[in-house]
Parts: C-alpha cells; structure tokens; sequence
C-alpha cells in the first residue's frame, strides 16, 4: 500500500484544472516554487512520474491524470467527515462566495436574499460573472457555487468536475418595439422576423446561440447591428426602436409594460437553463448546500 499525504493531492487537482504551475500558484497564494516543490513531493511518495516537461512549462503524465482524477473523490470524502462533524457542532455556520450572472441575480438573487435571513450563520459573498457558456464551470474552481445558463439542448458541465443543479428553464421571447408591425402578436414566425434589425449578445451565449438556429432554420442570415452582454440595454434599444430582440421572458417580462411588446417564437425551441454548478467536495458543506436549496426554491418560485 502506497503511503503519501493526501492533501498534496489538492495540488495535483489544481494543475489538473488549471494547466500550468503559475496558474496554481496565483489560485492557491503559493509561490511558483512551492508548487513545484509539492509536486515533487508527492511524486516521491507515490513512487512514479506525475509530471513531464512540455517546453517552459508541465503536463500531467498518464499516472498524473489517473490519481488527479482520483482526488476529487477524496476531496469529497474528507468535506463530507468535515461537513458531519460542522453538523454535530452546530449547523451550518460560516461563508459561502456565490458567482451569478447579472440576468440570474436580477430574476433570482432579491429572493434568495430573503431566504438566507432564517440563516444568520452564513454569510453569503456575491461576484458578478458574465462569460460565454462553456466558461461558466471552470468558475467552480475559484467559488463555491456558479450560476450559469445555457442554450437548450447544449450538454450539461463534465459531471465529473463539477455537479450541475438545475434551477430552471428560461423561455426566450422576441422583443419589439412600441408600434412595431408584429407589436399586437402573441407569437411570431422566424421568417417574419428574422430579418429585422437585431440587438444581440455577444456570440457563443447561449441567446446568440438561439439566434444563429433561427438563421438556419430559414437561411438568412440575421443583421446585428449592436451586440452587449447587458441586458437593461439591450430592452432599452428595442424600446427606443434600434431593433429587435430576443430576451429572456421572466427577467425581461418584468420591464416590459408600456416599453417594449414581448412575443412568443414559434417554429423553434427557444430557452436557456439557468443552472448551479458547484464542486462535489463543497456541494456536501452544510453552508453551501443551504444557499444551494435557497436558489431551487425562488428558482420554483419564479416559474409557478
């Protein structure tokens, strides 16, 4: 049997994750140095070569993904002894750092608020992160909890890095401005809209990815004329009549009476999936699993 520390195995996680020693460095407040010392260390221990040289930098070997694979299962069992033992002590005490996109925070975060009030023990940090979909679960790395969104039928997070909690789906509806020619409709067909003038996301989130199967669903490409990952602007431009575009139907819905006209899209499924992602070793802590069924509940909250 193999005897080494099993809390170097953070280390080899993170290099896993994150690519290269310097990137560790930064994440973990180490030194260059003292990572690769650490490596080393554990290679030693367990008797074969974890790490290779790849020009000025290092790379896992076969043996080093296994066991990098490996200690996310160990992180979990030690967090899941720890989270116990916090249980036994008293309940969920303690801080829990939340990273949510702006729309999501807007539908979502005034509610959860509320909730984590029968929790004075947790104190919850909030970051604002707005990136592309796929970007959301490397997030998880650095927070406790990410909320992200993305398009429908886009798989899921890799299960194995992260655990994907679903919240909810969000319908994508066209917005039109005031006196606009489909204004007075309750849905509308790509092809009657598709070449209008549209306000977008930036590409790769998940309503430009909406927007791209729109264009080939009907063969047109579609004309963006502004493209912003904010979304009061973007209601504020259609409002102002500079176009058209898609939004989300909960979020936006609550700003849309007498500024801009909401209509279903027909022909094509059009949503995004607002999801919690969160490490497995940090998903069994007392604390985050609390904030975690605060976000289920407004989340059900907000689509009944």
């Amino acid at each position: 049997m193999v005897d080494f520390d099993v809390h170097l195995l953070a280390v080899l996680r993170e290099l896993a994750e994150r690519g290269s020693v310097t990137a560790v460095a930064e994440a973990t407040h180490r030194t260059p140095s003292a990572v690769s010392q650490q490596l080393q260390t554990l290679q030693r221990q367990v008797g074969v070569p974890l790490v290779e040289r790849i020009g000025r930098g290092v790379r896992l070997t076969a043996h080093g993904e296994v066991l990098a694979g490996l200690s996310a299962g160990v992180a979990t069992a030690i967090a899941r002894v720890d989270a116990a033992w916090q249980e036994h002590l008293g309940g969920a005490t303690g801080r829990v750092d939340l990273a949510i996109f702006p729309s999501a925070a807007e539908l979502l975060l005034p509610g959860v608020l509320t909730r984590m009030c029968a929790h004075p023990g947790i104190e919850l940090t909030l970051v604002d992160v707005d990136v592309g979909e796929g970007e959301f679960a490397p997030l998880a790395a650095d927070h406790d909890i990410v909320v992200g969104h993305r398009s429908d039928g886009v798989r899921p997070a890799d299960q194995g890095s992260v655990e994907t909690v679903p919240l909810l789906r969000e319908p994508l509806d066209v917005a039109l401005p005031p006196g606009h020619r489909l204004a007075g409709r309750e849905r509308v067909g790509i092809d009657e809209v598709v070449g209008e003038t549209w306000i977008g996301v930036p590409e790769g989130y998940p309503i430009d990815r909406v927007l791209q199967a729109m264009a080939a669903a009907s063969d047109a490409p579609p004309s963006v004329a502004f493209r912003t990952i904010h979304l009061p602007v973007i209601e504020n431009l259609v409002a102002a009549g500079h176009g058209v575009a898609l939004v989300p139907r909960y979020t936006s819905g609550t700003r849309a009476s007498g500024r801009f006209h909401l209509a279903e899209l027909a022909d094509v499924r059009a949503g995004r999936r607002i999801e919690a992602l969160v490490r497995p070793d940090r998903a069994v802590r007392p604390v985050v699993r609390t904030v975690l069924e605060a976000l289920v509940a407004e989340a059900l909250d907000v689509t009944t």
